[in-house]
């Protein structure tokens, strides 16, 4: 079931009028109490510069739209209606789409705050890693408008119901209190006692990672904040699987950041992705990785084709294909296979000396048009990666199998691009095909990139051409060669190249969805990490993922106000680009010189990413 935040329990017809018109557009909608009809509801949805309130009836035994289709939960009816275009019609048969849902801000900004988490689901992840006393607080799936308080004592997990009436919040009827925040610090120093005479006490907080977009300022803030870390009275240790608490000894009553916290949490996740990685432990294949610890899981691995398959090994080179995607961690990879989920990527490791030719086979292979070179060929004086393209203007040749010639060379101030035409010597491979080569260098020897804003420049840039080439194989009509993913690599394969591959992801999200929409940076890296181990390897990696997503969504904010204001006064708008930070472990942004002013003349889809030079 998707979020349900697109319910507004305390706004009336005029207010859900003016958000809609404010903050949304056509097809965009939003759930109400209905004041005419207490108990009943109202769906309000923005259609052609107006909004239209239709009634929702709640007989106490299911909801429906006053006669047709009839559904046990307002979000079940929602749902349906979002999943099946054409159903919702006007009486003279003109369809009414939901499309987008305009999010209403969460209760509070606490990180024990789960929003739609379901009770199956609560239960679930707080028996698996919560501890007793763990709670966190959700909405209530039968009761739009209200939460619940999930609660684990003595190894199940109580649920209580949290009214919410004219702004006001209490347990049971009980003391009234002026927000969720409020009454959970009343009740973790006055525990509950239940019926049965058992007592609820709120000791650990459950913390959530999954945020509104649009919240994330807040969410950035919360996690620079330093936690004092406590004992609960655990005698070994105690760990909770949400925060990352742990209190088994490092650390123990000292300070620790929510980064922190979230992270740790994620490497305790990370040791159930027991995933098998037999090919590059074969003893024909172990010289072709760059770091003999650092394999590729078998089940998402790239395989080589068209190769002798008298000779072991020769299917193999230390590569995962990578899909943000529910469940792409179970099935064995191809390039079809991915191509079919849409925009995908292949993470690798930085090219061995004997692995060059390989290299170029699986660019050829997987139709890669696009590689993202995230490391220098030597830093602190290690070689990260060999260099397996040739100089300016002149042909190399890999293995008497692939061709290699450098066509052009440009740089900017983070990153050099290079266009390369491969290849093949064989019949299958002789079609000549140009490659993109794009060459990050701001990235530090140490640590992460001061600056959220170059990176974002890049991942711009990049992915602009990823299109501008798929676009141009499309109107070619080359429909049976669409192109591949985006072949990303540092040295082993991680690191930075996670690092890049889940900030894309998470913006590709933000712009499929918009700003309103649900993120969760943790299980994001969950998912990339089942199909390629410890991507994005460090604490400071994963606090940068955060930095530079906030700094997109901020960026994305002052470009719809500056169009915003621009169809106020009747006139366009000038590009707003990605500004740079003097310091990337702070939310605030410094003036920089500024971007080269363009026209743009259309509101849809700006260029927003230039910059001086």
């Amino acid at each position: 079931m998707a979020s349900r935040r697109w319910f507004h329990p305390n706004i009336t017809g005029l207010e859900a009028e003016r958000l809609l018109m404010e903050r949304g557009h056509d097809s965009s909608f939003l759930a109400r109490p209905s004041s005419s009809n207490p108990g009943d509801f109202t769906l309000s949805v923005r259609r052609n510069g107006e909004v239209t309130h239709i009634k929702i009836q709640n007989t106490g035994d299911f909801y429906d739209l006053y006669g047709g289709e009839k559904f046990a939960t307002l979000s079940e009816l929602v749902q349906f209606y979002m999943e099946n275009g054409g159903q919702l019609r006007e009486k003279n048969g003109e369809i009414i789409e939901l499309k987008y849902p305009l999010n209403c801000a969460d209760p509070t900004t606490e990180r024990w705050f789960h929003g739609h988490l379901s009770a199956k689901e609560a239960e679930r992840l707080m028996l698996e890693r919560g501890i007793n006393g763990s709670f966190l607080v959700r909405e209530s799936q039968s009761k739009p408008g209200d939460f619940v308080l999930s609660v684990r004592t003595d190894d199940r997990i109580t649920h209580v119901m949290i009214r919410c009436q004219d702004n006001k919040y209490d347990v049971g009827g009980g003391h009234k209190f002026d927000s969720l925040s409020v009454l959970i610090d009343h009740y973790k120093k006055n525990p509950m006692v239940e019926t049965s005479g058992s007592v609820v006490r709120l000791r650990q907080p459950f913390n959530a990672t999954r945020i509104n977009a649009s919240g994330i300022e807040s969410r950035v803030r919360q996690l620079q904040k330093t936690v004092k870390l406590k004992e609960n009275g655990c005698s070994n240790g105690c760990w909770n699987g949400a925060t990352g608490n742990n209190e088994s000894g490092v650390g123990r009553g000292k300070g620790k950041a929510g980064f922190w916290e979230e992270f740790e949490s994620l490497q305790q996740l990370e040791c159930r992705h027991l995933f098998s990685r037999k090919e590059g432990l074969r003893p024909e294949n172990r010289a072709k990785n760059r770091y003999k610890n650092i394999l590729p899981f078998d089940h998402t691995r790239v395989r080589l084709k068209d190769v002798d398959p008298n000779v072991p090994g020769t299917d193999y080179i230390n590569a995962n294909y990578i899909k943000n995607e529910e469940g792409n961690g179970t099935s064995g990879g191809s390039s079809s296979d991915a191509g079919s989920l849409g925009k995908y990527y292949v993470a690798t490791q930085g090219c061995l000396p004997n692995t060059v030719q390989d290299f170029w086979h699986m660019v050829y292979q997987e139709n890669t048009r696009v590689i993202v070179m995230t490391t220098k060929e030597i830093e602190r004086g290690k070689n990260k990666c060999a260099r397996y393209w040739p100089e300016e203007g002149e042909t190399a040749e890999y293995g008497n199998e692939w061709k290699v010639r450098a066509v052009t060379r440009t740089s900017t101030a983070d990153y050099t691009l290079r266009e390369f035409l491969l290849q093949g010597t064989k019949p299958n491979f002789s079609e000549s095909r140009r490659i993109y080569h794009y060459h990050f260098q701001a990235w530090p020897d140490h640590g992460v990139p001061a600056d959220p804003g170059c990176v974002l420049n890049f991942l711009h840039d990049v992915n602009a051409r990823q299109e501008s080439i798929a676009a141009s194989l499309a109107s070619n009509n080359q429909t049976t060669l669409s192109i591949g993913p985006i072949l990303v690599h540092c040295s082993a394969g991680i690191g930075r190249t996670g690092t890049f591959i889940v900030i894309d992801m998470i913006l590709d999200q933000i712009k499929r969805h918009g700003l309103d929409c649900e993120i969760d940076i943790q299980r994001t890296i969950q998912r990339v990490r089942s199909q390629r181990s410890g991507m994005v390897q460090t604490e400071a990696q994963y606090k940068f993922v955060y930095l530079a997503v906030l700094h997109h969504i901020g960026t994305v904010s002052q470009r719809m106000q500056a169009e915003q204001k621009s169809l106020q006064l009747g006139r366009e708008y000038t590009n707003i680009c990605y500004k740079s930070e003097t310091n990337a472990s702070t939310t605030n942004e410094t003036s920089t010189p500024p971007c080269t002013p363009t026209t743009v003349s259309t509101l849809s889809s700006p260029t927003y990413s230039l910059r001086s030079k």
